[in-house]
């Protein structure tokens, strides 16, 4: 069989065919610059500050992605009928779902304010982009095909389910991923049993679990959760990006104003810093080593703050963050508090004392009813005498445990640390 063997630090060895159109399909789309280009985006932003082996990239993920995709189908294959095309879409959603990712991925969506997903579907269905020149080569149906797929909104619905929902091979990847690579344990779940018990409700159109499944799935939203407390979460990767956003809106603020924030003449991260619209090929040129290259140079900034964010980001000179623990009623009164001890300390609260609301990235989440659509939910097969499909808190008392979570922080410069510690504790 002719092949091409990625090896990979969590399913070992990823093997794609190149002795049939939809396998070469794979390869052509894997070594376009678009793809490549998550080589150089890491997947976990900068959780490299606390977790020193967080250094795999999309890149890596992505393939993950697709192999597990392609275990998925091959399995759901033996039962039900997928058209071939749907095949290839659903196994290129899922290779390419990340490729509208800009650098450092969530912080730079918040600072700029776009999402990812957007640009994703724009350099798939793009006549410009190599991605979307190797689909259209494939099919001409096959860019608007996979667009759908990252939209929500192709039919068969279970085949977008498979790609983005609650139970998705995206989410499956990353947590085995990111686990292993921070080292730490929590995202550990039975991936071979949750695949084992993936079935389709072909009456309604999404995918539910076996009964015999229903254990794996409560481990993996477990370790969802505990890796949404533990480490998308944590206090030093959060004061890391709270850094990184403030210096990046003083560089926005300081360019606007005429002063110095350099940027490399002609780049399309220069066109950031003017806020001048972002066309396609402008955004996939960027990438994390743009972001980094310019802070480095911002260090010798005239302007004092941008300078002295630079350095603290470059440096791992981070903010302290404590967790607002305490009545509600008596948030806004610390809150004052605090900010009026930044600024006597001679920092502008508008960079140095950042409020942290860790809820809002809800893609990372814990698993919640309330926060999804029903066609996002899992579903799990209840009883096996004459068994029901239900939603999965419905049927399990340790999912229903695991909601409710919300961590709401402060983060401010390290040389103010008593002082606010002293408020806190009043």
């Amino acid at each position: 069989m002719s092949e091409r063997i990625y090896r990979d630090p969590v399913h070992n060895i990823i093997r794609l065919r190149t002795d049939t159109d939809e396998g070469r399909l794979m390869v052509r789309l894997i070594d376009s610059n678009e793809f490549q280009r998550l080589r150089r985006i890491k997947q976990l932003g900068l959780a490299l500050f606390t977790y020193q082996g967080a250094e795999h990239s999309r890149f890596t993920h992505s393939l993950g992605v697709l192999h597990l995709m392609t275990r998925v189908l091959d399995r759901l294959g033996e039962k039900y009928s997928i058209d071939e095309e749907a095949r290839a879409a659903a196994r290129g959603a899922a290779l390419l779902h990340d490729i509208g990712h800009g650098p450092f991925s969530h912080v730079m969506e918040k600072v700029l304010n776009f999402h990812h997903e957007a640009w994703t579907v724009e350099a798939v269905t793009s006549e410009e982009t190599e991605v979307g020149k190797v689909l259209r080569s494939f099919s001409p149906a096959l860019p608007r095909r996979i667009a759908e797929i990252i939209e929500g909104r192709f039919r068969p619905a279970f085949l977008a389910q498979l790609v983005s929902s609650q139970l998705d091979v995206d989410r499956m990847d990353y947590l085995l991923r990111d686990s292993l690579m921070t080292g730490a344990k929590y995202g550990y779940y039975d991936l071979e049993w949750v695949i084992n018990a993936i079935e389709v409700d072909e009456a309604s159109d999404r995918i539910y679990v076996s009964a015999r499944g229903l254990y794996a799935v409560e481990e993996y939203l477990q370790a969802r959760y505990y890796m949404f407390r533990q480490v998308y979460f944590h206090r030093t990767l959060r004061s890391a990006e709270a850094v990184l956003r403030s210096t990046l809106r003083r560089a926005l603020e300081v360019t606007e104003a005429g002063g110095d924030a350099w940027s490399a003449p002609g780049t399309a991260f220069e066109k950031v810093l003017r806020r001048a619209p972002l066309a396609l090929a402008d955004h996939l040129e960027m990438d994390d080593s743009d972001v980094l290259f310019h802070i480095k140079q911002w260090q010798s900034s005239d302007d004092r703050v941008l300078s002295d964010l630079s350095r603290r980001f470059v440096g791992r000179r981070l903010f302290k963050a404590i967790d607002l623990d305490m009545p509600e009623a008596e948030r806004a009164g610390f809150l004052s508090a605090a900010r009026e001890r930044v600024a006597a300390a001679g920092f502008d609260p508008d960079y140095y004392f950042i409020e942290d609301h860790a809820g809002d990235i809800p893609y990372y989440s814990y698993y919640s009813v309330d926060a999804v659509e029903p066609k996002s939910l899992i579903y799990v097969e209840d009883g096996y005498a004459r068994p029901s499909i239900r939603e999965i808190s419905q049927v399990s008392e340790s999912v229903r445990g695991l909601r409710g979570y919300r961590l709401d922080r402060v983060c401010f410069p390290p040389e103010v640390k008593d002082e606010i510690y002293a408020i806190y504790h009043k």
